[in-house]
């Protein structure tokens, strides 16, 4: 069976060029110590979300979402202790979906064993047709693989970003296509992609203004970017009053200015994971207070 439909609050820390670039300031081929420097820091996150866990938010509901390169340890971990586990199978930064490890995708993915294989695509129906071809046969690859030889769950992270034309529509104005562009996309690429035998169990998807186009998007799945912190506890809400938007998955809000802050002596690294301890049960708090005040029977 495709899906998955119990509660699923993400702590996402997976980010791997925006670490080395943005937080480290690296370039290049990392030696092996830089690796381990960002693998360390990955690991505050990862304290952050087990405090997390002991304070107040249930066991059974959260997860992480970690890479490989810097976060191998903390997967393992994580398996370990009966944490729900996502791990990343696409190459860092990319505009077209590939595969991190090329053909030896399914033999890393065994390795772990997590929860979730996850990806990101960045993906809009109305763009380059030869490049959504590429990206759709990959993705369908991998979609085959988890629903037969897997034994993992498909958790597909879906970034539209706007075409020149799209912009032009509204006179450049990157929120007005948010509003009133996006959503329509959104609900275009998933019915293609599943036209394209690409079935992900969990849509991962980016922040929506909109009740309505909520409710939408959640009948286009059934049928077959970094913000600020406001932004994120509104889309949160949003979200939380349909039914079929299960939990979330935020990242940067919930972990980036506590680790700058570390980085740069302005705290301390206890400091920096109860930080992102309590950003974490916040948007926790959030989601499951709007879910208990959203009309019963939506779907």
């Amino acid at each position: 069976m495709i899906g998955f439909n119990e509660p699923l609050y993400i702590l996402p820390f997976d980010h791997r060029g925006s670490f080395q670039t943005k937080l480290f300031g690296w370039t290049g081929t990392l030696s092996p110590s830089q690796t381990a420097e960002i693998a360390s820091i990955k690991q505050v996150s990862y304290d952050g979300f087990k405090s997390g866990l002991q304070a107040s938010v249930l066991k059974e509901k959260a997860g992480i979402l970690v890479d490989e390169q810097f976060g191998a340890a903390i997967l393992h971990d994580a398996a370990a202790n009966g944490y729900t586990t996502a791990c990343p199978a696409e190459k860092s930064g990319q505009e077209q979906f590939d595969f991190e490890y090329g053909e030896n995708f399914a033999k890393h993915i065994e390795s772990f064993h997590p929860t979730f294989c996850k990806v990101l695509a960045r993906y809009n129906p109305e763009g380059d047709r030869a490049l959504n071809r590429r990206q759709a046969a990959r993705l369908k690859r991998l979609s085959e693989y988890l629903h037969t030889a897997g034994h993992n769950r498909f958790m597909f992270e879906l970034l539209v970003p706007a075409e020149k034309s799209q912009l032009d529509q509204v006179k450049g104005d990157k929120r007005a296509y948010d509003l009133e562009v996006r959503p329509r996309l959104m609900v275009e690429t998933i019915e293609q992609l599943q036209d394209a035998q690409v079935e992900p169990d969990v849509w991962k998807i980016e922040g929506l203004d909109r009740r309505g186009d909520c409710e939408k998007v959640v009948a286009a799945a059934r049928r077959g970017r970094g913000e600020n912190d406001q932004k994120v506890r509104e889309w949160l809400s949003i979200a939380a009053s349909v039914d079929s938007f299960i939990g979330f998955a935020v990242g940067r809000p919930s972990f980036w200015n506590p680790l700058v802050d570390m980085r740069s002596g302005k705290i301390t690294r206890d400091a920096a994971a109860g930080e992102i301890a309590g950003l974490y049960r916040e948007f926790v708090d959030i989601f499951e207070k709007a879910r208990a005040q959203a009309p019963a029977g939506v779907s």
